[in-house]
């Protein structure tokens, strides 16, 4: 498959009526304000403007500039079906510089790709777009990479969010066969005679400096990315090594003491799958936090 290299299709222009808005006659006697920053536009100017992009301003107008409130729908119901056909045909062109030309793949399904047009033709913002067309992308490459389940979860998500989620990948661990995703959160040893009162017998890691502060994980549970009660490993015994990947590097954790335990937050199959969007991007200072945290109880080598 050749990749068409034609420009980003011009967007449809939703609003081009040059129309007088009302909201308060006074409004036209107020004095403008010297100090008042005109570059950046305020609440007002904002809802006005997205009012006009949805063409739902009508009722703004002075009744004798009104179209028909019945004109006035079908000419939303119509920009609105636009809109959805210019998001579907942005990611469409997205997602074909995403997939390879000289490899074979197994036939797509259908139905699923029906189901990710439905869910995806209301995205509009530039960056979702890319993550949608990410998730279409290496579902075409791979077959059951992404489920519905995580197609709907991934609909419901913010820029906020998605970024969350993003963070979090920058902190993960996954084991050997890259299925299973984990943020290490601490570390401890079982409590025995020689240690009940070690105040090293517990360590915590703090992740707030890292962007996630414990409201921030529960949004990541609220969306179902991550499960918020954190859970331990068996006890493991001196040298044994635990071998991760971090963020494409081999990471391998050694315990020095017998009983030693690792806590840490697990990623969702949803929060897993989705977080094949997201780039590897190793964070040094947490590397660093962690050796520095575990320390005592365990060894860390990359």
């Amino acid at each position: 498959m050749k990749i068409d290299k034609t420009p980003a299709a011009t967007p449809i222009p939703l609003s081009s009526d040059k129309k007088e808005v009302l909201i308060n006659p006074q409004e036209k006697n107020k004095p403008i304000n010297p100090n008042k920053n005109t570059n950046t536009p305020t609440s007002q100017m904002q809802l006005l403007g997205l009012a006009r992009q949805f063409v739902i301003d009508g009722a703004l107008l002075p009744v004798e500039k009104q179209m028909p409130i019945e004109d006035r729908a079908k000419k939303r119901e119509r920009l609105n079906y636009l809109r959805k056909q210019q998001n579907l045909e942005h990611i469409i062109q997205r997602a074909v510089q995403y997939c390879s030309d000289n490899e074979i793949a197994d036939r797509a399904d259908q139905d699923w790709f029906n189901s990710f047009i439905e869910l995806a033709e209301d995205i509009s913002n530039k960056t979702m777009q890319d993550l949608w067309a990410k998730i279409l992308a290496g579902e075409i490459s791979s077959p059951g990479s992404f489920s519905l389940k995580s197609l709907q979860t991934f609909r419901t998500l913010s820029i906020h969010e998605a970024k969350l989620l993003a963070k979090a990948c920058a902190l993960a661990v996954k084991d050997q066969s890259r299925k299973g995703m984990r943020i290490i959160s601490g570390a401890s040893q079982t409590p025995g005679i020689f240690n009940i009162f070690s105040k090293n017998r517990e360590h915590k890691l703090n992740l707030s400096p890292f962007g996630l502060s414990y409201a921030e994980l529960l949004t990541l549970a609220d969306n179902h990315l991550i499960f918020i009660q954190e859970t331990e490993t068996p006890p493991i015994e001196k040298g044994e090594t635990l071998n991760f990947h971090y963020n494409g590097s081999n990471l391998s954790i050694t315990a020095a003491k017998n009983n030693c335990l690792i806590s840490f937050y697990k990623f969702t199959p949803t929060g897993t799958e989705l977080a094949q969007l997201i780039s590897d991007n190793s964070d040094s200072k947490y590397l660093s936090l962690l050796k520095s945290e575990l320390d005592g109880l365990f060894e860390l080598s990359s």
